[in-house]
């Protein structure tokens, strides 16, 4: 398959076009291909089990924290499921079926067939070691909306909001100032900060 990108006379066609363009490159590649070592015990209809395990990874790149988000979120996807050489995605409750037949065999040939996926991709066993490894963390609070997700309120020090002013019919006791008189200053409101810890994806 030859990775094109460009505009379409249609609105959209895909609303995981990076997600199409990186698993177009990985069936190129057949980066895929140690799944089919994991003979799962079960009935094959529609996909194999190698199939199915493709698309539990496709789901957790697209985003997906359940298998229960399969269909709202990647079952309408045609153009997603033809980078993976299948007209369709497969049904939520077919992808949780696999992994609950993976006996304690499965999972190690998973395990095995894993890493023969990711170590050609990794460059730790090629980094000349005598250097260096620099990690770089950012533990910084970034101020956000009220309603980002798991937002919640945090204390930034030295940062608080310029205190303002209450206008002259926002007086505690009701009545307006007179002229000439001061407004009473108003509470500090503080920030909203991001809640950036992570969470690690459930399939089950």
């Amino acid at each position: 398959m030859d990775i094109k990108i460009g505009f379409t006379e249609t609105l959209t066609n895909t609303c995981y076009a990076p997600l199409v363009a990186l698993f177009a490159h990985y069936q190129q590649k057949n980066l895929f291909s140690p799944l089919r070592q994991v003979q799962i015990p079960m009935r094959q209809r529609d996909f194999t089990p190698a199939s199915k395990l493709e698309q539990i990874l496709l789901s957790i790149l697209a985003g997906c924290t359940t298998l229960s988000e399969v269909n709202p979120h990647l079952r309408q996807e045609q153009v997603l499921a033809a980078t993976l050489g299948i007209s369709r995605l497969a049904d939520q409750s077919s992808l949780s079926r696999t992994l609950d037949a993976l006996t304690l065999k499965n999972i190690d040939e998973l395990r095995t067939s894993l890493g023969q996926i990711w170590q050609p991709l990794n460059r730790v066993r090629t980094r000349d070691w005598r250097r260096y490894l620099w990690l770089d963390f950012d533990l910084s609070g970034l101020p956000c909306g009220p309603q980002a997700e798991a937002s919640q309120k945090g204390y930034f020090a030295g940062k608080k909001r310029a205190q303002q002013a209450v206008g002259p019919c926002q007086c505690d006791s009701g009545r307006r100032n007179q002229p000439g008189q001061p407004s009473t200053p108003a509470a500090t409101i503080p920030f909203t900060a991001c809640n950036l810890r992570s969470r690690l994806p459930k399939l089950l």
